[in-house]
């Protein structure tokens, strides 16, 4: 085997045959667990959806922060639950790993005739388009496909992803804003009607939260038109907010003072202090 510290000199660390042989030991190690620990041997699928998706947020985390030895690591661990899973499968004798891995390979393969067949497109817009195509055909083709246009698209979803993937739908279907000043007009008209709801003497929660949600809604399709990820956006914002906030109690705890308590005059002048720190350089 080529020398590991050769391999990542040359950017040869992911090469076929090692990822083959360390995917192997994985799949080694979880016959092991199934076998000899208590606590694996009593998983089931159900049992590990939690755990799934704890490591996809964690995966999420590494990659919002650029971070590449913790994306390294949680990758290994988002790769532990799928080899997990496909044991849980091939226990059952409905798959495997092997059977996994040959289905997405056949899958991207065939969804991608632009770069193993003859299909010739454009740019990444018309690979997007063409590939929600050819998931219709599949689906046409196993009888999957039903009358709704928003067929394949999970509910389970997450609301601004799924807002994202539902408004993409529509968009490769024609119903799309055909300028930005539109679904401008669209944010002011949506944001008049919430004001509206929030001010009117019988305002209802439930009325004021669908104003709500069609405000986020519409602010979601601003984001995809100019090709920007919203779940992302916020996250950034988030972590602005978190670092603003973290700074003045950094800062009333220097004085000897807590957050709690102090008035709202003050922590807005400290908020300021601290975001003016923020824009100087170096």
């Amino acid at each position: 085997m080529q020398d590991r510290s050769d391999a990542n000199s040359k950017g040869g660390r992911d090469h076929p045959a090692e990822a083959g042989e360390e995917t192997a030991r994985l799949v080694a190690l979880m016959d092991r667990l199934r076998a000899d620990c208590p606590w694996d041997r009593k998983q089931t699928f159900r049992n590990l959806s939690g755990y799934l998706l704890e490591e996809c947020y964690e995966v999420l985390e590494a990659l919002a922060e650029e971070d590449l030895p913790a994306l390294e690591g949680e990758l290994g661990d988002l790769l532990f639950q799928v080899v997990f899973l496909a044991r849980l499968g091939q226990e059952q004798e409905a798959f495997d790993l092997a059977s996994v891995a040959r289905r997405i390979h056949a899958k991207m393969v065939s969804r991608h005739p632009h770069v193993f067949g003859e299909s010739a497109v454009r740019d990444a817009d018309a690979v997007r388009v063409q590939w929600e195509a050819l998931k219709r055909k599949e689906r046409n083709d196993e009888g999957r496909e039903g009358s709704s246009p928003f067929e394949g698209v999970p509910r389970s979803l997450p609301a601004l992803l799924k807002a994202v993937r539902l408004t993409s739908r529509a968009a490769d279907l024609g119903f799309d804003w055909h300028k930005d000043t539109d679904v401008l007009a669209k944010l002011d008209e949506e944001v008049a009607e919430f004001r509206a709801a929030l001010l009117a003497p019988d305002a209802t929660k439930e009325h004021v939260a669908d104003e709500i949600g069609d405000i986020l809604f519409t602010v979601v399709n601003v984001a995809r038109r100019h090709g920007i990820d919203p779940e992302a956006a916020l996250q950034a914002t988030n972590a602005r907010f978190r670092a603003r906030f973290e700074g003045v109690a950094e800062r009333l705890h220097a004085a000897g003072q807590e957050v709690a308590g102090t008035p709202l005059e003050e922590l807005d002048r400290l908020w300021d202090e601290v975001k003016a720190e923020e824009r100087k350089p170096g």
